[in-house]
């Protein structure tokens, strides 16, 4: 294990130059303190876990200190918000510090959240606050634990800046690891300044660094972008399939890996609602957790577009043809899997569908009811679920085609069922109010409970002594809590 002063730095998107990014330094906090660290994403960097508790840590991700080989720059981008055009976005109040090598070879952005003002910070304070980065650090640590692509968390740092959102908050850090910071909006943003030669650089500098294998097809550029394609069409599966909701699906905010990126008003489902809205400045629902696959499939477009000097429109749109068909793949595969079927049946979809449908129309919690119906065998497990639903007749008919198609499915063992429907269906998730208590916690100076939380979050599948609090139902006021852009 490495201290910190031994991390070996290769800044390669840095050396694409100022076209691409702004020289700035971060802008230190004050009295920084360390809230949490991920040990997971530590040793990512080949890190010692004990380094974080040391004061250089604190210093380091605040603003303080800064590595000799570090190259601290804001990045800059463009994308659809909300479905309108942005020309200039950009890294306003992030810096990517720069890439660090690790001995398993792999490049890991350094990506410091809440460092102050930057060329792109434009009506903003360039500052983050400790909610939004407790809650930044829950999230990509706890989707990466239920195997759903994103971006990591090494730590959170906190401050006594005073920050000004609604109210006077408290200034925070978060540092988060990723292969590449590179969104789709990066793209457009050369696109649309027609700036050929940059966007020819920078596409190249994607290609070479993180799609290497495609540059043995034919047509390289075509390869990467099914390749993108096929990534977001897997993650999304896996949001749907586990009631994530992202909540501001703009372009800017898409990873150019495909993996769940830029963390604010995201929410996991509750009880199970097709139609739920997490972020409350979402008023027309864009951004609904049943539109994030035609959202999906529209960024994927706007993607295209900007690709439109390097593939031809008709590769174009036959590449963008396989998204659907992927994600149904993708999310069928898993909500079989979710039911305890290892086999695969003409009429599953509809089996799923039908489901939905009534847990919709009951207010049934997503994530336990499919926790709960592997615990039993499935004739007990659906008999103890039924109370659940209002409509009991609607619910018979299902539970009698689902433990027929459980019986048809294959002879094993009901330890054997148990043991494969809780490897895939979680106990735990990251409840918006299980979040906010932990916050609430924090902001009086408390941080054991966003530790303790994290640490129950990175194991969802395993049933932990002493944590039954984490696996209930939400509270009704947990329910109902509205989470911003600012969130």
């Amino acid at each position: 294990m490495k201290a910190l002063d031994e991390l070996t730095f290769d800044n390669r998107f840095a050396r694409l130059g100022d076209a691409f990014s702004t020289h700035v330094l971060p802008d230190p906090l004050d009295e920084p303190r360390l809230v949490v660290a991920s040990n997971a994403a530590m040793a990512l960097l080949d890190l010692d876990p004990a380094v974080a508790e040391t004061p250089v840590f604190a210093e380091l991700f605040s603003g303080h200190k800064l590595w000799a080989e570090a190259e601290p720059r804001a990045m800059v981008y463009s994308g659809h918000q909300f479905g309108g055009y942005s020309p200039q976005l950009g890294d306003g109040r992030g810096l990517l510090l720069g890439e660090v090598y690790s001995e398993a070879g792999e490049h890991w952005d350094l990506h410091l959240k809440g460092a102050g003002l930057t060329p792109y910070s434009r009506m903003g304070d360039g500052r983050a606050v400790l909610r939004s980065s407790i809650r930044e650090f829950l999230a990509s640590e706890a989707l990466h634990a239920l195997g759903i692509p994103s971006s990591r968390a090494l730590c959170v740092i906190g401050s006594d800046t005073p920050v000004w959102r609604e109210k006077q908050e408290r200034g925070a850090m978060v540092l988060r690891l990723a292969h590449s910071h590179v969104r789709f909006g990066h793209f457009e943003y050369f696109y649309y300044t027609k700036k050929p030669e940059q966007q020819k650089e920078l596409a190249e500098h994607v290609l070479s660094l993180h799609y290497p294998e495609c540059m043995e097809q034919p047509e390289p550029y075509l390869a990467m972008f099914r390749e993108i394609v096929e990534r977001n069409a897997e993650m999304i599966a896996k949001w749907q399939a586990y009631g994530f909701c992202h909540g501001v699906m703009n372009t800017d905010n898409m990873s150019i890996l495909g993996i769940t990126f830029d963390f604010g008003p995201f929410a996991f489902l509750d009880d199970f609602d097709a139609h739920f809205i997490c972020n409350h400045s979402d008023h027309k629902g864009r951004y609904s957790f049943s539109n994030q696959v035609p959202i999906g499939q529209w960024n994927l477009s706007a993607l295209a577009q900007a690709l439109t000097p390097f593939i031809s429109v008709d590769a174009l749109k036959e590449t963008l043809g396989l998204y659907l068909p992927l994600y149904q793949a993708h999310y069928l595969d898993l909500m079989r899997r979710r039911l305890g079927l290892t086999t695969a049946e003409d009429d599953d979809q509809k089996l799923v569908e039908r489901l939905l449908k009534l847990m919709q129309n009951s207010g049934v919690d997503y994530t336990l009811f499919f926790r709960r119906l592997g615990d039993e065998p499935a004739a007990q497990a659906v008999a103890q679920l039924r109370d659940d639903f209002v409509d009991l007749a609607g619910f018979d008919a299902w539970a009698e085609q689902y433990t027929a198609r459980v019986e048809r499915d294959g002879d094993y063992s009901e330890a054997q069922r148990r043991e494969r429907m809780h490897a895939v269906n979680p106990l735990y998730i990251l409840r918006n109010y299980l979040a906010q208590n932990a916050i609430a916690a924090a902001e009086s100076g408390d941080y054991s409970e966003v530790r303790r939380l994290h640490e129950v979050l990175s194991k969802p599948f395993e049933e932990q002594a002493g944590m039954e609090q984490y696996a209930q139902r939400p509270p009704d006021w947990g329910k109902h809590l509205e989470i911003s852009c600012s969130s």
